[in-house]
Order: structure tokens, then C-alpha cells, then sequence
């Protein structure tokens, strides 16, 4: 048995470990051709749509983690641009990372991963609009912090390849977690159990799969993996698709990183916010 484990642990973490480093690779090769201070003035300008559109194209193009977003939000907040941008930036920003999602599509398939990133942008574009004309930004407290900065440079192999490696180190352990719990999973819970409790057509699953998301702290990176042995094992869709959207969408650390800027008001409406999110998806994906 514990031959298996092993057997399963290497092939998913071997699997994942190719494409993470080409995908993060190839991402980071074409970051120099982003034009990010075109991208800055479409946020700020006075086209909603446009705006939107380019808060969407800039989360999927910054491969953030929900905690490494704040500090970006920080600094679109210090130059005033409009707070429903910020907000969906805020959201969009964690759950549509371009490596991860490439990833998703190979292991879970491009009709899941095409549909997740349309609901998601959605949802994100949405909350972001409704939070600003509920007058939440009332609850921003005055706090400045440095962001992002723009390349200069355009086509830079060395510099690719140190971007690829600052990646692996931040995100890859946890792309390995993921295919060890993934292996464990895989080797060690039947089958039959997952399918009876979680593989019905029970609708309570998907509310409860998207609160017991957010203290987990699973990375979107992690959850791939695990996604897929669970929906391998017989979990029903729905109930994945909104632990996934939820855990990487508001993380513990990332809602006590908010609390320093948020009022409370604003962070308790943010957690409720993305398990609204991740619920109504996983109803989506349930339904379909």
C-alpha cells in the first residue's frame, strides 16, 4: 500500500512539477511586453466597462496569492482609483492565477477551467460594483504600502528564469503539499466513502464545502491535485469547485493582512462576499 502512495505521490507531483515550470516560464518570459502603466490608466479611467475589463486582465496577468494581493491593493487604493476596481481586483486576483489556471485545464479539463475563470470574473466584477455603491469605502483605513512595479525591459531569459525560480519557491511546496494530500487521498480513503457522502446530489454540500474553505488556507495551487483525486474518487463537482474558489479566495492570513486595512465591517462583508462567490459557482458547476 505504502508503495502506492509513494508511486501516486511521484506521478502527480512529477506531472505538476513539468508544467509549472514551463507554464511559469513561458508567463514570466512574456511579462515584459505587459504594458502595465496602460493597464494603471484603463483602471482609472472613466469607462466602467473598460475599467472592469482591465481590472479582470490585470489579476490574471499578476500571479498573486490572496496574501500577495494586498500590498498591490494598497497601492491602486493610495493612487485613488475607484474602489469598485480595487475590490475586483481584490477578488479576481487570487482565483484566476494564468499558471494555475493552465494547470486546472490540463488536469481537470478546459470546460471546467473555461467556465470556472467566466464565473469567477463575473462574480468578481459584480461584488466589486455592488460593494462600491453600498458606499463601503467608508471602511478603507489610510494605510500606504509600495505595489507593484512596471518592467522596463521587454525580452529577458535570465531574468524569466529568476522569476520562474522566485515562483517555485513561494507557490511550488504548495503545489506539493497538494500532490501529497492528493496521494494520501488517492490511496487511503475509499472510494465508496466519497462517493456516498459527497458524491450525491445533496445541495446542502456546496455551502458547507465553501465555508469549511476559507480557514484552510489551500492554495489554488494546492487544491488542483486534490480537486482532481477527489473528483476522481466520486466528490460531486459542485461542492469542489466552491471549497477551490473559497479556499483561495479568502485565506485566514489574508483576512487578518485586510483587517490592517479594512474596517471590520468591510472585512467581515469581504469573507461573506467570496463564500456567497464560491457558493452560487459551485451551485453553477452543480447544476451543469
Amino acid at each position: 500500500m505504502w508503495i502506492d502512495l509513494v508511486k501516486s505521490f511521484i506521478y502527480i507531483a512529477l506531472e505538476l512539477t513539468i508544467l509549472f515550470v514551463i507554464i511559469s516560464f513561458l508567463i514570466s518570459l512574456l511579462q515584459g511586453y505587459i504594458p502595465y502603466k496602460k493597464i494603471e490608466k484603463k483602471l482609472a479611467g472613466k469607462n466602467r466597462f473598460l475599467a472592469a475589463s482591465a481590472a479582470i486582465a490585470f489579476a490574471f496577468i499578476t500571479p498573486f496569492c490572496s496574501c500577495s494581493t494586498i500590498p498591490v491593493v494598497v497601492n491602486m487604493l493610495k493612487k485613488k482609483m475607484p474602489f469598485g476596481i480595487v475590490m475586483i481586483f481584490l477578488f479576481a486576483s487570487p482565483v484566476l492565477d494564468p499558471t494555475i489556471i493552465t494547470i486546472m485545464g490540463v488536469v481537470l479539463g478546459w470546460k471546467v477551467t473555461i467556465l470556472y475563470t467566466i464565473v469567477t470574473s463575473i462574480f468578481s466584477v459584480i461584488i466589486g460594483f455592488a460593494l462600491e455603491a453600498f458606499g463601503f469605502e467608508k471602511y478603507v483605513k489610510n494605510v500606504v504600502m509600495t505595489g507593484y512595479q512596471d518592467r522596463n525591459n521587454k525580452f529577458n531569459f535570465k531574468l524569466a528564469v529568476k522569476e520562474t525560480m522566485d515562483l517555485m519557491k513561494n507557490v511550488y511546496p504548495y503545489l506539493i503539499i497538494g500532490a501529497a494530500i492528493g496521494a494520501i487521498i488517492n490511496g487511503l480513503v475509499p472510494t465508496e466513502w466519497i462517493s456516498s457522502i459527497f458524491g450525491e446530489d445533496h445541495w446542502w454540500l456546496i455551502p458547507i464545502a465553501a465555508i469549511i474553505g476559507i480557514p484552510l488556507y489551500i492554495r489554488l495551487s494546492s487544491m488542483i491535485p486534490i480537486s482532481q483525486i477527489l473528483i476522481m474518487k466520486g466528490m460531486a463537482l459542485g461542492p469542489v469547485m466552491a471549497m477551490m474558489i473559497s479556499s483561495a479566495g479568502a485565506s485566514l492570513p489574508e483576512v487578518i493582512l485586510l483587517k490592517s486595512i479594512f474596517k471590520k465591517e468591510l472585512v467581515v462583508t469581504f469573507v461573506l462576499s467570496v463564500v456567497t462567490m464560491s457558493t452560487i459557482s459551485g451551485f453553477i458547476f452543480y447544476l451543469i
